[in-house]
């Protein structure tokens, strides 16, 4: 029981942790080179946001997801699919048949706690107000964090593409996380909910708050 414990909490974020530094690396070859530096103001309007079409195949690894609220060098990968291939080894997992990064709608994500990397441990820290940057090959995405709410986990009503108004039809792009509560539990789920605050295609650079970190990450292109 002992050895199981140690495995569960402790090997599996080591292999995780591989898998996930992997995925990132794919991912960033796949990217055109951007500017190492922001090459516009922070608040230019750049128009609607760009958005990818949904992976095709279930493991496809399309976004590198930012949350300084989790520490300076936080940057996890995004897959698609929510099954155990995806969240124990791959980071978050993009719930199919919800919205891309930058649609109208609910982008809504899945990720683990306390295990397997424990990509959203520190989901109960985000205030009001806190930037949650998604990037893809088409720039990035600045998510403003809400408020979150804690659910029975049969409350799949909170990835409509309004949270939990199934059947009306939406008007703001919203980010939603999920995750399981308590943090050594899971008879509930955590719910964050944040909306789009800005977006900037990938020729304009990073926003400056993750700048040096998406430079770091990317081997110094730009």
């Amino acid at each position: 029981m002992v050895l199981f414990v140690v495995w569960e909490l402790w090997w599996t974020n080591i292999e995780a942790d591989r898998r996930q530094e992997a995925a990132m690396e794919e991912l960033f070859s796949g990217f055109d080179p951007a500017p190492a530096q922001p090459e516009t103001a922070e608040q230019e309007p750049f128009g609607d946001p760009s958005s990818l079409p949904p992976p095709e195949a279930e493991g496809t690894t399309f976004a590198a997801i930012y949350i300084p609220r989790f520490g300076a060098e936080h940057a996890r990968p995004v897959t698609e699919g929510v099954g155990p291939e995806v969240l124990d080894s791959l980071g978050l997992g993009h719930y199919p048949e919800t919205a891309m990064p930058g649609e109208v709608g609910n982008f809504a994500l899945a990720g683990h706690r306390q295990t397997h990397g424990q990509v959203l441990d520190a989901v109960d820290t985000l205030v009001p107000g806190d930037r949650i940057y998604v990037q893809t090959e088409q720039g990035f995405y600045t998510y403003v964090y809400r408020n979150s709410q804690i659910v029975l986990p049969d409350r799949v009503d909170v990835l409509a593409p309004v949270p939990a108004q199934p059947g009306v039809i939406p008007e703001e792009r919203i980010l939603t996380l999920t995750t399981c509560n308590p943090r050594f539990g899971s008879e509930e789920r955590f719910i964050s909910y944040a909306v789009l605050g800005s977006w900037r295609p990938a020729s304009a650079g990073p926003p400056e708050e993750i700048a040096a970190l998406v430079t770091r990450r990317a081997g110094g292109q730009g």
